[in-house]
């Protein structure tokens, strides 16, 4: 799937590369995907293949590098990414906690690999993409003499869905861990103050770096026609993210005789096509089918014309979200949001005047939904507005050239208090 944090840490490279920075983005686990040009190196370590069946087989630990390096080919991971979310995170459990163990894990060996391939790039920084790797910071920067950051990505949703003997040990290994890393980025304040009450994480450590996002193919702003009123959704097809509560929020407005359509365009992963079709099913019974259309995962080409077409955009997340990168594309492109009062929604609303907070506790939240929604129905002059000040806002402070130029100024300061004075360069 386009995954958010994929998103983000390519744009983040691409910008980099583009002001000439020394920059390298290397894959862990598959190789990325994104809706950009993916700036990535081709090989991919830590391959998804061999750390499960590192994992899973003692035999397999001890096979040479030549006969398990084809189980990170790039063809075969995509065409195992196809499977991606049919494995609940209850069952990785052990898997997780090794990985915390770093050199001490199933997957020593996959650490091995990547110091080797690393130590010719003579790396004086290297950014972690989010906790689960926080194991190797250690043998990382004993071999490397890098600096060793970390990006905080959300992993809360994932970790507290482990079994409880494993959640708890996961937990104290980040917190051991955490000790071996430099500096963290998170890219909202909500998750920066969240990181350190859940995790544990030291806060003097913690740098909040806002998300930057692509603007010079966004176009003019969006001005769909006046009817029907259209509000999107764009995001992964799954109950997290709150596609079900969207559907019944359509339900209601057009129950209220409402002239409303409702589109929604992302990621269906094999094991949450039964949470579309029940989503579906609502609709059909309700006899408001026809004024919903999922459109698919789409491409940036295609993500860019999906929200030009909105009057509105939302996202009903039923967990605090750390990141919202979709908020920002929305409004970039002259969409205002409609969003709970939870994570780092109230930040960005805030941050940028374009869009609608409502409360997901009030009462049912497909009913709080639907009332922001009809909020803003109501009031095109409002809704203008907010599309105005959201797309001034995220062109002036959300850019990925900001992003890019907060970050390598951190990445400047960390090096230097880190470098070793005798040969370091």
């Amino acid at each position: 799937m386009y995954c958010g944090s994929c998103l983000r840490d390519n744009r983040l490279a691409a910008t980099l590369i583009a002001q000439g920075r020394d920059v390298v983005l290397i894959p862990l686990y598959t190789p990325i995907r994104t809706d950009e040009t993916d700036v990535s190196r081709p090989e991919v370590y830590y391959g998804g293949i061999n750390v499960f069946l590192r994992q899973k087989s003692a035999i397999f630990r001890s096979l040479p590098r030549w006969v398990t390096r084809v189980f990170d080919a790039r063809a075969l991971l995509r065409r195992a990414m196809k499977f991606a979310g049919n494995t609940p995170p209850s069952e990785l459990g052990a898997l997780t906690v090794s990985m915390l163990k770093g050199e001490h894990g199933a997957q020593g060996g996959e650490l091995d690999r990547l110091i080797d391939g690393l130590r010719p790039l003579k790396p004086d920084v290297i950014n972690l993409p989010n906790l689960m790797f926080v194991g190797l910071a250690r043998r990382l920067k004993d071999e490397l003499g890098a600096a060793v950051l970390c990006t905080l990505s959300g992993e809360d949703v994932f970790l507290d869905q482990l079994l409880e003997t494993h959640r708890r040990e996961a937990m104290e290994l980040i917190r051991e861990r955490g000790r071996d890393i430099d500096g963290f980025i998170a890219v909202t304040n909500y998750f920066a103050r969240y990181s350190v009450d859940h995790f544990q994480l030291p806060q003097d450590r913690i740098h909040v770096v806002p998300m930057g996002i692509q603007l010079d193919d966004v176009g003019e702003p969006a001005s769909p026609p006046p009817g029907p009123f259209t509000v999107g959704f764009l995001a992964r097809i799954c109950h997290e993210k709150g596609l079900a509560t969207f559907a019944q929020a359509l339900v209601l407005l057009r129950r209220e005789g409402r002239d409303v359509r409702f589109r929604a365009a992302g990621y269906l992963a094999p094991s949450d096509r039964g949470y579309l079709k029940d989503a579906l099913a609502v609709l059909r019974e309700s006899g408001m089918h026809e004024a919903f259309e999922y459109m698919g995962e789409v491409d940036r080409v295609g993500k860019v014309a999906f929200l030009r077409s909105l009057h509105a955009l939302s996202v009903p997340t039923v967990y605090h979200e750390a990141k919202g990168l979709y908020v920002l594309e929305a409004m970039a492109c002259g969409v205002p949001v409609i969003q709970p009062r939870h994570g780092s929604f109230p930040e960005l609303v805030e941050a940028t005047g374009g869009g609608l907070l409502y409360d997901p506790t009030d009462r049912s939240h497909a009913d709080a939904l639907a009332g922001a929604i009809a909020k803003l129905m109501d009031d095109d002059a409002l809704r203008r507005r907010m599309a105005e000040r959201g797309r001034a806002a995220v062109h002036e402070s959300f850019s990925d050239a900001l992003m890019a130029q907060r970050t390598w100024e951190l990445y400047e300061r960390l090096a230097a208090q880190h470098a070793v004075p005798a040969n370091r360069t």
